[in-house]
């Protein structure tokens, strides 16, 4: 196989491997470094012996990724603050026309699901975004895990159980999320505090992310009528010379507020009945680098 022939493989199976290294990592730029030492892998490899590309760079990929997984997990220990993962640009414009196939794929890479994945071990997880997400067969996670299919069927059954007790329960119709996005937006920007309780569950709840290296809530805040008042607080901080823009990531929509171009926070909530059930706030400049610039 020569060069150009191999680097064409890989650039075919790309987003796959990143996509596998995102849900597994939860940071695109970690998931593109791990994506790129499976090419250098992939580029040193025999590849003569290789008879199924796709199932021999997502091994190495998955590999990789529960390798860093494991060294990234003291360090998410101490974060200071809570942890959430990097927002993901998820326009898919054109590509995804099959509904139910954007909305598998919108929920693998949702907040709310990429927040439960980090309560799994990174061989749970490795399962259960190979499994649920991409749909590899039992024996090729076997395979790529090095373990028995009957292994990586109880390690999938438990991830499953451990997920579905844990994330969200709500099936909203997008439209609906957006709505709520806007009002949301409408009010906080308006300085409705009344209208933006109205749109808060009784129980709501608001995750922060600053990194400690901007201005968040270092633990996770509750009640409506404390998320609303820190919300009102956020709203009313916000840099008037920026610029808010509703945009697609991780599968719905978020408030990003720009600040010369910039992303300098992400908003994004979870509906319910109706009403906000969670939000996440995102402002880690370290998170925000790889969205548009505006």
């Amino acid at each position: 196989m020569t060069v150009d022939g191999a680097t064409e493989i890989f650039e075919e199976h790309r987003p796959v491997l990143t996509g596998v290294a995102y849900r597994m990592l939860g940071r695109v730029a970690d998931a593109e470094d791990v994506v790129q030492e499976a090419w250098l892998k992939w580029s040193a490899a025999a590849r003569e012996d290789v008879r199924e590309p796709r199932a021999f760079l997502v091994r190495i990929t998955t590999r990789l990724a529960i390798d860093r997984l494991r060294r990234l997990r003291s360090r998410r220990e101490t974060y200071p603050g809570v942890w959430l993962p990097e927002p993901l640009v998820t326009d898919f414009g054109p590509t995804l026309p099959d509904t139910a196939e954007r909305a598998v794929i919108a929920d693998s890479v949702s907040l709310a699901v990429l927040v439960v994945l980090e309560s799994l071990s990174p061989l749970e997880r490795a399962v259960f975004v190979l499994r649920e997400a991409f749909g590899f067969p039992y024996a090729e996670i076997a395979a790529a895990l090095d373990r028995t299919e009957a292994a990586v069927r109880q390690l999938a059954g438990r991830a499953r159980r451990h997920v579905e007790e844990r994330k969200p329960r709500y099936d909203v119709d997008p439209a609906e999320r957006r709505d709520l996005t806007e009002r949301f937006l409408a009010a906080a920007s308006g300085g409705d505090f009344e209208q933006l309780l109205s749109l808060l569950a009784p129980d709501v709840r608001l995750v922060s992310d600053g990194g400690g290296r901007a201005k968040a809530a270092r633990r996770v805040i509750e009640t409506a009528g404390k998320v609303g008042r820190f919300l009102f607080a956020v709203a009313g901080a916000l840099d008037p010379g920026g610029e808010i823009r509703v945009m697609e990531l991780n599968g719905g929509p978020a408030v990003v507020h720009f600040i010369g171009g910039k992303a300098d926070t992400v908003f994004q909530i979870e509906v319910g009945q109706g009403v906000i059930q969670c939000a996440y706030i995102i402002r880690n400049p370290d998170k925000l680098s790889g969205l548009p610039v505006v």
